[in-house]
């Protein structure tokens, strides 16, 4: 087999983190080979909304991510205007005052953590989103939230990061090459050998995968969910818009079919309609259950989709983690092994701070924040590192497809 010019850093992976972390490590000085079996945004990324979300999160490791990599992605946005950054904001409704009060005491410790949040009584709504369902009890307004277009954001930060990285699509990685120490020296694929200082992990719903062939393991599993797309339409909603039960189903662990109304207008005039979560592997087959019951939560949220037409739907796969972290930075276990995986759903809001973190520990910088939530190995440990506290089931949620 041939073996290929080495490069500073190999990132496995060309979707939306992948590209952060080549960006990054470019921007670093490192020279960098992006692989993927397929093209650029042609997993998760391409299957997301393009979310960039602070008010789903609870506080605590997650949500010291989101907040810097929010500030990120508005420094990106100056830079690749053409990623279709829009600061739209989130609006989370509650249906009756126990739901607000459990969205005053979520917001109440979110705002400890440096999110701003507005609570919007019912007869201020409108004002907001004139379509709205009447009789809401009322809500929640964050104006951090915003949106990207995902295929885009991975396409134009790889194109920013200029010539210092090379990409090799439609090439499949099959196994990781190391030197007589057991450091990893590089990749195999289907087409020959790239060699490099390092490896990093950003190969999404198939990371768990890739740590093995490196024999670790990191337990990375597949979370489907459906995305329906409308007719183009006057922006019928302005903010991505969801109900209050929405992050107690993303912080919930269960492989049942969970649903949850979430509504969002795009500036091309689609309006995007999710959000359900289960575990099924791999399993892309379409679920008429699950559509059902996206089209009868959006319309009860927002009465004048009842006309409109569903042009199509897709399935995407959340890479999840059992903690709901995602896993970043070098991996104890075998030198010259990175990860930057395990987003689920917030993969897009998510990428430019791993990206940052991981330039930062190829180049043996200090990091903005500590890495020790995020530990590759932490699922050896007797106890995890860190666990979600599931919020009640009235409370706020995060979307099933914010993007990864």
């Amino acid at each position: 087999m041939p073996t290929r010019k080495p490069s500073d850093v190999i990132v496995v992976g060309a979707g939306v983190v992948g590209a952060a972390c080549a960006y990054y490590a470019a921007l670093a000085g490192l020279s960098v080979t992006v692989v993927d079996r397929g093209p650029v945004a042609g997993g998760t990324t391409g299957a997301g909304e393009g979310n960039l979300l602070v008010s789903d999160k609870e506080p605590g490791p997650e949500l010291e991510l989101a907040l810097l990599s929010a500030g990120l992605w508005e420094e990106l946005a100056e830079q690749l205007p053409r990623v279709e950054y829009e600061a739209k904001g989130g609006l989370v409704v509650a249906s009756d005052e126990a739901g607000m009060d459990a969205l005053r005491a979520f917001a109440a410790g979110q705002e400890k953590a440096g999110v701003r949040a507005e609570e919007v009584p019912f007869d201020r709504l409108k004002e907001l989103e004139p379509h709205l369902a009447p009789g809401l009890a009322g809500g929640f307004h964050y104006r951090q939230d915003a949106q990207v277009m995902p295929a885009l954001a991975a396409a134009h930060l790889l194109r920013a990061a200029g010539d210092r990285v090379r990409l090799r699509l439609g090439e499949e990685v099959t196994g990781l090459l190391t030197d007589e120490g057991g450091k990893v020296r590089g990749v195999r694929t289907t087409t020959g050998e790239i060699h490099a200082g390092a490896v990093v992990n950003a190969a999404g719903t198939w990371g768990g995968e890739l740590a093995r062939f490196a024999g670790v393991d990191l337990p990375v599993l597949p979370r489907r969910g459906f995305v329906l797309v409308t007719e183009p339409l006057p922006r019928l909603v302005r903010h991505k818009v969801y109900a209050a039960d929405y992050v107690a189903d993303v912080a919930s662990g269960s492989a049942a079919l969970q649903t949850s109304g979430v509504v969002e207008g795009t500036p091309a005039g689609p309006v995007l309609i999710g959000a359900s979560r289960e575990r099924v592997g791999f399993d892309r087959r379409l679920s008429t259950e699950v559509l059902r019951r996206l089209a009868s939560q959006a319309t009860a949220l927002f009465p004048v989709l009842a006309g409109v037409r569903v042009l199509r739907t897709y399935a995407g796969f959340r890479p999840y983690l059992p903690d709901h972290l995602p896993a970043i930075g070098t991996d104890p276990r075998t030198p010259g092994l990175l990860h930057a995986c395990g987003h689920e759903g917030a993969g897009v809001g998510l990428a430019p701070v791993t990206g940052l973190l991981v330039a930062r520990a190829l180049t043996g910088e200090e990091p903005p924040l500590s890495l020790g939530p995020f530990r590759p190995d932490r699922f050896a440990d007797p106890a995890p590192a860190h666990s979600s506290s599931p919020l009640p089931h009235s409370s706020p949620r995060k979307d099933p497809h914010d993007g990864a």
